[in-house]
């Protein structure tokens, strides 16, 4: 018996494929059956992991209208297809207090991290998902449903991205299904500088008892894209190891907030 898991034929893109959740998302897809096009910034980065995953890549920032452009036409013209859109790249850009922050940098966070998703969607639509039906996945994060120290642009951005998925959900049915997945604290590059010096103590607070793995996330998109969830849209998979039920569970204050209190990321990464 064929497994709904199964993807065998069908073609996705992935951004911010090269390291951290969009690589294992990348990966799983591909082991799930279906040939993938990649992309993010770097170039070396891009070709490499196109290399590996015998799919496509193209470098380039989704921030720019037209790579989003040339992504989509690279896929169909590859693959004669685009039925998967994982809109994973993002930035946590900028960082610290709103009151603080720069207002083009806000705009940049926004570009990023929602109008890409959605001029992504666009394309995918008019080049074959409009036709044929399709499946979308954005990844949003655990924290768009609160509030929390130092990420108020990269939280709201990413509630923006969540009314988003619904939106598009409702505007795109029956023939697209439009979802999302809001991990917790992962072990990525993104978020290295809140789990690096912390992460026993990170992990104890959480009821699973570690910090999640790109893996994790890796698994909930594959499900969501499949027709094992053919059923399934305007959908949030929360995958973060019991964050939201961790008061209930024992008590605790979050080990998260101080770490992103204490701590400033790096560049972002890609």
């Amino acid at each position: 018996m064929t497994t709904p898991y199964g993807l065998k034929g069908r073609a996705a893109v992935v951004t911010g494929a090269t390291r951290g959740i969009g690589l294992a998302v990348a990966r799983a897809l591909t082991e799930a059956g279906a040939r993938v096009c990649v992309t993010a910034r770097n170039v070396a980065e891009v070709e490499r992991t196109a290399a590996d995953l015998g799919g496509r890549g193209l470098s380039g920032d989704v921030s720019d209208p037209a790579h989003l452009h040339a992504l989509t036409d690279l896929c169909v013209a590859e693959f004669g297809r685009l039925d998967i859109v994982v809109n994973n790249a993002a930035t946590n850009r900028p960082y610290g207090p709103l009151m603080t922050v720069d207002p083009l940098d806000w705009r940049t966070a926004f570009t990023v991290n929602v109008e890409a998703p959605l001029r992504l969607a666009q394309h995918a639509w008019r080049a074959w998902m409009g036709d044929h039906g399709g499946a979308i996945v954005n990844i949003c994060t655990e924290g768009a449903g609160h509030v929390g120290p130092n990420v108020g642009a990269y939280g709201t951005s990413k509630s923006a991205l969540l009314h988003l998925t619904r939106q598009l959900a409702g505007e795109l049915a029956p023939k697209v299904r439009v979802n999302s997945v809001s991990p917790g604290l992962i072990r990525t590059e993104m978020a290295r500088f809140v789990w690096e010096d912390a992460e026993r103590r990170i992990a104890d607070s959480l009821p699973m008892g570690r910090i999640g793995e790109p893996e994790d996330i890796a698994r909930a998109v594959v499900w969501l894209t499949s027709d094992a969830a053919r059923w399934v849209t305007g959908a949030d998979l929360v995958v973060d190891g019991g964050t939201r039920v961790r008061a209930a569970w024992a008590g605790q204050g979050s080990a998260v907030h101080e770490a992103l209190r204490a701590r400033t990321p790096g560049a972002d990464p890609g």
